[in-house]
């Protein structure tokens, strides 16, 4: 499913984004975008706090990161990615990626960060906290 949503589906929104953007008139094309929503997995993974020597600092993640994805899904952003990078490059498409973390909504997985804070604070259970 990573393969066909994330990297089939993003190319067929960039086909159909490059079709009406090339129909668009100079003004209208001047204010398109493509806004390319990814995830911070294609950087890889942070050790675990504990994984840290004492005066090393935790690393961080920017947007000169390598990509390092390590997952099925995170391998199919990062290709996602590329893809939306090359069509600015080839095509001139204006485009805006962004590799955002924690993202939530209807239908999110309870075991994920925010349901799970939210799930134990309304159940007076502890909440997880990460990092130092």
């Amino acid at each position: 499913a990573f393969i066909e949503t994330n990297i089939v589906g993003t190319y067929v929104l960039l086909e159909a984004a490059r079709n009406y953007w090339s129909a668009l008139d100079s003004d209208k094309k001047n204010s398109f975008r493509f806004h390319h929503i990814s995830t911070d997995e294609v950087y890889g993974d942070l050790p675990h706090p504990d994984e840290v020597n004492n005066n090393e600092e935790l690393p961080l993640f920017t947007e000169t990161t390598a990509y390092a994805p390590s997952s099925p899904y995170s391998a199919s952003k990062a290709s996602s990615d590329h893809l939306v990078r090359a069509w600015k490059r080839t095509y001139g498409l204006p485009t805006i990626v962004t590799n955002c973390s924690n993202n939530y909504g209807p239908y999110h997985f309870p075991e994920k960060l925010i349901p799970l804070v939210i799930l134990n604070a309304l159940e007076g259970k502890a909440l997880p906290i990460y990092g130092k």
